[in-house]
């Protein structure tokens, strides 16, 4: 069952082959390079920018244990350095005290003595120059050593000054990079605020009730407050008892001559 499962998928793929080979002959490597790369650009446009910016840090956070091997490194190398200076500073040291001791015998054979006493020790002619030969070959021997190690803390200061160089590239990068994602975290952090912003809707037809609503109030309270002036002005309109108007006249004529209203009164009275 397995044997032939796998080989209709084989006779699948073939018979996908051949039928792009006829349809797009010698552009299919073309067509299939060009699919490949739209679904990489597609899966790539779909990768959360979040989980990008948390894979960005990630990276930049597994430089930190490097960055510290390296900052390990320098340290012995400084500690190295330190001890190789002490050593040339010794050895510059014993070749002043060598160098001494050779002056000292080449000017005991310089004179014609024929014996030497030095210290404890008797020497014979022969015998001194033999020293001094001996002492003359320790004496190149230890300044190519000597030679040997300044050498090698010329190089090993070289590269010191290169490792250190390096090392404050990495990391001023690194903080360019940490900056960089910082900034970058804080505008997608501004561009969710803003979309979450843009979420929020309210139900126009509600307001528009809403708004109906106001209306019809305003409409009954105008026509309220309408009836209330109107009552009030109806209310003392028509007098309660009908006025007779030749009394009406008489009582203004009366107090326009200049007759007290209340002669005018009786008058009208008939009294």
């Amino acid at each position: 069952m397995l044997w032939r499962t796998i080989k209709l998928g084989v006779l699948t793929a073939a018979a996908a082959g051949v039928l792009g080979g006829v349809l797009f002959g010698a552009d299919l490597v073309s067509y299939v390079g060009s699919s490949f790369h739209s679904i990489s650009l597609a899966v790539k446009e779909n990768i959360p920018v979040e989980f990008q910016i948390r894979r960005a840090r990630d990276l930049l956070d597994d430089t930190g244990p490097e960055m510290q091997k390296n900052i390990r490194l320098i340290a012995e190398e400084e500690v190295d350095i330190a001890s190789l200076r002490g050593d040339i500073a010794q050895a510059n040291q014993s070749l002043a005290g060598e160098k001494t001791r050779m002056q000292a015998l080449r000017d005991d054979l310089a004179t014609s003595q024929s014996a030497f006493t030095i210290g404890e020790f008797s020497y014979s002619r022969p015998q001194l120059a033999q020293e001094l030969g001996q002492q003359f070959a320790n004496y190149k021997e230890a300044e190519i050593s000597l030679q040997q190690k300044q050498q090698l803390l010329e190089n090993r200061q070289s590269a010191l000054a290169a490792a250190n160089e390096a090392m404050q590239t990495a990391s001023d990068q690194r903080a360019g990079l940490q900056s960089e994602i910082d900034a970058l975290e804080a505008r997608y952090r501004l561009v969710q605020a803003t979309a979450v912003g843009t979420d929020v809707q309210v139900d126009s037809t509600k307001l528009a009730q809403a708004q109906k609503v106001i209306g019809d109030v305003r409409r009954q309270l105008a026509v309220s407050e309408r009836m209330l002036a109107e009552e009030a002005r109806f209310a003392h309109a028509v007098p309660a008892d009908a006025v007779n108007e030749q009394d009406l006249l008489k009582q203004v004529d009366g107090c326009l001559s200049g007759t007290s209203t209340l002669a005018v009164n009786e008058a009208a009275n008939g009294k």
